[in-house]
């Protein structure tokens, strides 16, 4: 009675330990049973979409692992122009990309020109699947730079806005006080979509776009103060009034 039930135990882990049936399981079968040629596509397009999904799973999962413990990234330049910090390109791939890779995950963009400046960022997992993020936006007028420079600093700017947005790291503003006695609080600034709010804002009502930067006291929109973000689109929109009561007169 013993041995019979021991028997039937050690039956029972075999069928636990069996692998699950995949559809290359199936194709194997059906081409050891001599399956049609129709049946042996249909398994392998079965087999495609298997694929294609445990990748996305897989993908997933790589994610997760990364942003359970992602790394500190500080602003590590400061614009004494306009007296605030703000994250170099170099120091945002460094600090990232060895992580990434730690889990399968790597990072590229893809620069298209045919309408404005198009920069998509692209997470790709090794196993095959990847995701994207696209931001489009012209070339930047601000300051004196020149047509190559108006281009390079937009490419420069969406590839960094990209790369945080597809992985989901946001660069923070450590303490930057000279003399050590700082408090240390962050400085919480606007985000993606707010700063390309105000520059529809802009752009879409033919305001100086410069002009503003200035008023604001940034050399990007990204780098206003979170804070100031109501009182600005609010300054605008009565500029907004004033010119549209003049046109009226």
């Amino acid at each position: 009675m013993q041995n019979q039930e021991l028997k039937e135990i050690e039956q029972d882990r075999q069928v636990a330990v069996q692998p699950a049936m995949t559809p290359a399981g199936m194709l194997q079968i059906a081409v050891e049973q001599g399956a049609d040629l129709e049946k042996l596509d249909k398994l392998m397009q079965l087999q495609e979409r298997w694929e294609t999904n445990e990748a996305r799973k897989q993908y997933a999962l790589a994610v997760a692992n990364f942003k359970a413990n992602p790394p500190e990234v500080l602003k590590d330049k400061k614009n004494t122009q306009y007296n605030s910090m703000y994250t170099s390109i170099g120091n945002m791939v460094n600090s990232v990309n060895t992580e990434l890779s730690k889990h399968g995950l790597s990072a590229r963009w893809d620069i298209d020109q045919a309408d404005g400046i198009k920069i998509t960022c692209i997470l790709s997992y090794a196993a095959g699947h990847s995701e994207s993020t696209t931001m489009t936006a012209p070339p930047d007028t601000s300051g004196s730079k020149n047509p190559i420079q108006q281009i390079k600093s937009t490419i420069t700017y969406l590839k960094i806005a990209t790369y945080e947005a597809v992985t989901g790291i946001a660069s923070t503003e450590g303490n930057v006080d000279d003399d050590g006695n700082g408090s240390g609080s962050e400085t919480k600034y606007i985000t993606e979509d707010q700063a390309l709010k105000i520059n529809a804002l802009i752009d879409d009502n033919n305001l100086d776009k410069e002009a503003w930067l200035k008023y604001s006291k940034i050399e990007h929109f990204n780098e206003l103060e979170a804070r100031r973000f109501g009182s600005l689109i609010k300054r605008i929109n009565e500029r907004l009034a004033i010119i549209a009561k003049k046109s009226q007169a």
